[in-house]
Parts: C-alpha cells; structure tokens; sequence
C-alpha cells in the first residue's frame, strides 16, 4: 500500500521541479499569467488528493502538466468572457490538449524551454515592486507554497498571498505576456531577472531581520533558480556571472557562524571548512561567462572580486591590490555607494586605513548610505585600525542600532565592548 506521506512528499518534490513549465504551459495556452498559475495549482491540489490513493503516475511532471491543460480548456469553455479565445486556439488545440499524455508528450513540449524563461520575465517584469517580483519568482519559477515564502521572509502567509495576488493583477492590467524580450528590451529586462535572484539569495547569505545571520533555504533556492536561468539562457555571460557569485558565496557557509551562531567575518573563517567542491564549480562558471564576453558586466566583475578571495587559502594571500581593481572596474560599469564602500574596505588593507576613511568619510558627508547599517561598521573598524578608539566604538554602537539582525547586532555591539591597546 502506498504511503500517503511518502506520496505528499513526492508529489511536493515534482511541483517544486516542474511548477514554473506547468505554469508557462497552461499560460501559452490562454494568455493570462495568473490564471495559468491559478489553474497549475488546482492540479497540484488534485494531485496531492489522486496520487496517495491512485499511486505515482509514470511521468508525474506530464500527468500535472496535462491536468493544467485540461482545466485551462474547460475554464475557456465555461467562461464567457473567453469565448473568443476559444475561437482562436480551435479545436485542432483541443485535440492536441488530449493527446499531452500519449507517447508524444516529449515533442509536443519541445519548446517548453522558451516558455519557461518567459515566464521568468514576467514574473520578474519591472511593471511590479521588487518585493511583488521575489514573491511571485518564488511562488511560479520557484514552486514555493505562499506558507514557505511567508516564513522565509519572517511574514505572514495572508501578506505574501495578498502580495501575490496584486502581482498577478498588476501583469494582467498591463498585458504582460510570457514571451522573451529581445533587441535594446533583454538587457535592463535581463538585469530585473538577475537583480530578484539575487536578492533572493542576499536574503539567506546575510538576512536584514529575525534571530538567524544566514538562512540556507533561501541561498539554496536562489542557487537553484539561477542554474535554471543558466541552462534556460546559456549564451548570456551574465547569467552565469551570477551563478558563479552566488555559488563561492554558499561555499563559506559552513565557516560563517560559531556553533553558538554567532557571525564569522571572513578574514576569520577557517577555510578548511568551505565547500571546495562548489568553488570549483562556481570558477567554471566563471570561466564560462568570461569565455561568452570580452565585456566583463556587473555579476562577472563581483565574482571575480569572489574568486580572488576563493583563491586565497589563507587571509593573508589574499591579493587586495587585484580587488581593489577589480572594484574599481566594477564602479565604472555600476556606480554604486555599496560598491565604493567595498572598494575603501579593499583600500584599507592594500593601501592602509587613512586613504581609506576618506573615502569612507566622502560617502558620509554624500548622505548616500544614511540608512545602511554597514557604513557605521566599516567606519568603526578603520578607526580602530587607526587607534582613534572612542570614535570606533561609537559607530559601532551606531551600527547595531540601525540592523533588524538579532545576530548581525549582537556581534556590532561585542565589537563596540572589545578593549583595544591605544596605538603608540
């Protein structure tokens, strides 16, 4: 007898693998992205009340996408508002509606990939908030349920659902179809997927609230997402930048906390305990964008920044002088205040302290970062560095005041308490 929660089990793995090309679909079919995910959820539901009693069917991804199907022409049939739909797929695409489970399921999805990754920009389109974006990334490429995505972000499921919901409303007024943009479009269309990826996965590398530094879930699912946006899109040298970027970032996990999870900077982490399988992996996507451009873009530029600390065995090799190029190369391309800050933390151990409080100070008096938690702290530690220790200790304190990490602050306010020799 089949075990019904080894069977919920399943049935969960398969919608978490399969959710974004049942949805894509379903959405290819009657044109409106919401709906599509509406009527690819009732199949997951019907699936996880079938199979426990009925047992696995041979090929769950195609029983689930075949399910979607039908429930998408007998929504059309039933709905009057889409009578004329119905008029334009005709019946040769209800014929081949019934045939999806047959033998020739394989060629009738083959190109299942271009509905996928148009998919994945409309989830991610710029017509949505950034928080709308993650949420429905998440929900549709991600296969998450709203109860998931609500507890990874430390909410609750009816703000996640709400969220979602406008989403769906927002894509539907605006007309957005799953389709690939092309020409002067893919590039800032491009960048929007990539930015919710990435966010996805600075939520888990280095989380902005709750009691947990690092939440390994997230950094998972954003890995996840990220190879599939590779393998959908593998002449896009960016893309695999930011696999590349993401992976040797996960790699330190292991070092990153205490067994008491307390944070671990990285020039103290034992590097015996990075992930060097995933290093390796993560270089070779490395090289991959490197060898698709000459024009290294935004996400290969900071994995390069990456490599040269992945490359380092201990903290001292580290060749800062590299990064410090490397960052500034990546300023020209992206000029961002995160990455000036960066760039006078790198500053600070190829050049010294003082050149780097400079620049530290500029961005201070610019009131670029006023809100950002890691200009006080980075402050601190080059006052340190420089014996001034009343001042270090200040923006420490201030550092912590401004984080939502229970962590992230308690380590701010240790690093305030520290008792540091004046400096002769």
């Amino acid at each position: 007898m089949t075990d019904p929660t080894q069977v919920q089990r399943t049935v969960e793995a398969v919608w978490r693998v399969e959710a974004a090309k049942v949805t894509a679909v379903v959405a290819r079919l009657i044109g409106d992205i919401g709906l599509a995910e509406d009527l690819a959820q009732d199949a997951f539901v019907q699936a996880l009340e079938q199979w426990p009693r009925d047992g696995l069917p041979d090929n769950p991804g195609a029983w689930l996408t075949s399910t979607a199907r039908r429930r998408a022409i007998d929504r059309i049939r039933r709905d009057v508002n889409l009578r004329d739909k119905l008029q334009q797929v005709g019946h040769a695409e209800e014929y081949r509606v019934a045939d999806l489970a047959e033998a020739d399921f394989e060629q009738a999805m083959e190109d299942i990939n271009d509905d996928v990754l148009g998919l994945v920009f409309a989830s991610c389109h710029p017509v949505l908030t950034a928080q709308a974006r993650i949420s429905l990334t998440l929900r549709m490429i991600g296969g998450l349920t709203t109860r998931e995505i609500a507890r990874a972000f430390l909410t609750t499921e009816s703000t996640i659902g709400q969220r979602i919901s406008r989403a769906k409303k927002a894509l539907r007024a605006d007309g957005v179809t799953i389709e690939v943009p092309s020409g002067a479009e893919l590039e800032p269309r491009l960048a929007s997927v990539l930015e919710v990826i990435y966010l996805v996965f600075n939520e888990g590398y280095a989380a902005t609230s709750g009691r947990d530094w690092v939440r390994g879930d997230l950094m998972e699912e954003a890995i996840r997402l990220g190879r599939v946006l590779a393998a959908l899109a593998p002449r896009e040298p960016e893309v695999h930048g930011l696999v590349a970027l993401m992976e040797i970032q996960a790699s330190r996990t292991r070092a990153r906390m205490a067994p008491d999870g307390a944070p671990i900077l990285l020039l103290d982490q034992d590097r015996t305990r990075w992930d060097w399988s995933l290093i390796r992996h993560a270089l070779s996507a490395l090289d991959r964008a490197t060898e698709l451009s000459g024009i290294r873009g935004p996400y290969v530029l900071q994995a390069a920044i990456a490599a040269c600390h992945a490359g380092a065995r201990t903290a001292e090799e580290t060749d800062w002088a590299r990064i410090v190029a490397l960052y500034d190369e990546l300023r020209r391309v992206r000029p961002s205040p995160v990455i000036d800050l960066n760039m006078a933390v790198a500053m600070s151990y190829a050049a010294g302290p003082a050149p780097a409080l400079a620049v530290v100070d500029r961005l201070v008096e610019s009131g670029a970062l006023a809100d950002y938690h890691l200009l006080p702290s980075v402050r601190g530690d080059l006052l340190r560095k420089l014996g001034r220790e009343v001042e270090a200790r200040e923006e420490f304190r201030r550092a912590a005041a401004m984080t939502d990490n229970e962590a992230e602050r308690d380590l701010l306010l240790r690093r305030a308490a520290e008792e540091r020799p004046a400096v002769p």
